[in-house]
């Protein structure tokens, strides 16, 4: 069990990560913005003087200039912006961790999102989830998520949840952009693997013919935090509690954080950045002695299409709680959205202008 002094440790960290990237994105965009500079219209040519003894060529002089046009470099997303949001943030998941902002009006979000965790000790975890959203007018969402687990052999249908979102207002109006996020989970099976500690013996003994518990209900809340920086860094931050109504009221609240940067393909085809996740888990017994769980590395997303997207990111555990290797893998698709309010998304060299 990790002392509590390593909990200060981990959010120190975790600014100063926050910090680093926050100065990273300013070094970026005043870059951008001393070499992407309007040229400077030329100026006019001199004429000729006319002789004094020509009156009427005098009156028909006139003065020629050259006017150079700004040349557009389009590096943006082709998606349809939600409230002028960039398209990297007009999606119901910003990256594997992280969601960020609210779908367009009219957009539906689909993915198949796998998450794999290896554990320092025992089997391996597997959880399957099917998720689709629905962008609805006035910046809310609405979305249906369902989760498979397989551990140790066994298969289940984990939870079923119902979610909802809303943005407090368009895109750039409030700084980082915050938006409600809330969810009920449903539980749909049995409690594979446990996330807290193990039951005294006495109790696991009582329940050993009866099999594995049924998976509590639980209802969770975030808030998503999300910023571009220099139209060349994106950043999405998500501060989240969860608490299971029934059982061993399992409860759980952390963060989870995405910093994620365009690379070598053009409208933002390709991405790489880095991504973390904190989480403190207590169960009724144990209010005092939480679990830390702290993974981080490396994500990539690529889009093989406008509105497809694979996202993959191996993150490593850091604490004695975590899981040694926590793998996601998701395959995302956006179907429909466009016109009404919010329109196709403009370059990213002249958004929010």
């Amino acid at each position: 069990m990790l002392k509590p002094i390593a909990t200060h440790r981990i959010l120190a960290f975790c600014a100063a990560f926050s910090l680093s990237a926050f100065c990273f994105a300013q070094s970026v965009s005043a870059q951008v913005a001393i070499t992407s500079g309007n040229p400077a219209p030329a100026e006019p040519t001199a004429t000729s003087l006319p002789s004094r003894s020509s009156s009427s060529q005098v009156r028909s002089t006139s003065t020629s200039s050259t006017v150079t046009e700004p040349t557009l470099v389009i590096r943006g997303d082709e998606l349809p912006s939600a409230y002028g949001a960039p398209g990297g943030f007009s999606r119901s998941r910003f990256s594997p961790l992280t969601n960020a902002y609210v779908l367009p009006p009219g957009g539906v979000f689909a993915a198949l999102i796998y998450e794999g965790d290896a554990f320092r000790e025992g089997k391996p975890d597997h959880v399957f989830t099917q998720e689709v959203e629905v962008g609805l007018p006035y910046r809310f969402g609405l979305a249906v998520e369902n989760s498979v687990e397989h551990f140790a052999g066994d298969t289940e249908n984990s939870s079923f949840s119902i979610e909802g979102r809303w943005a407090l207002a368009d895109w750039n109006k409030i700084p980082l952009n915050p938006t409600l996020f809330a969810e009920y989970k449903f539980g749909t099976g049995k409690i594979l693997h446990e996330e807290g500690p193990p039951p005294p013996p006495e109790e696991e003994e009582a329940m050993a013919g009866e099999g594995p518990p049924d998976k509590p209900d639980a209802y969770e809340f975030r808030l998503l935090l999300s910023q571009d920086f220099g139209e060349n860094v994106e950043w999405a931050f998500n501060a989240f509690f969860e608490k299971e109504n029934t059982g061993d009221r399992g409860r759980e609240w952390g963060f989870a954080q995405s910093v994620q940067a365009p690379l070598f393909l053009p409208r933002e085809r390709f991405k790489a950045g880095v991504e973390m996740q904190y989480q403190n888990f207590t169960v009724k017994d144990t209010r005092g002695s939480p679990i830390h769980r702290f993974v981080i590395g490396p994500s990539a997303t690529w889009k093989p299409t406008t509105r497809m997207r694979f996202d993959v990111a191996p993150l490593f555990g850091v604490t004695d709680d975590s899981p040694r290797v926590q793998v996601f893998a998701i395959f995302s698709y956006i179907f429909g959205g466009g016109g009404g309010e919010m329109g196709a998304e403009a370059p990213a060299s002249t958004r929010n202008r």
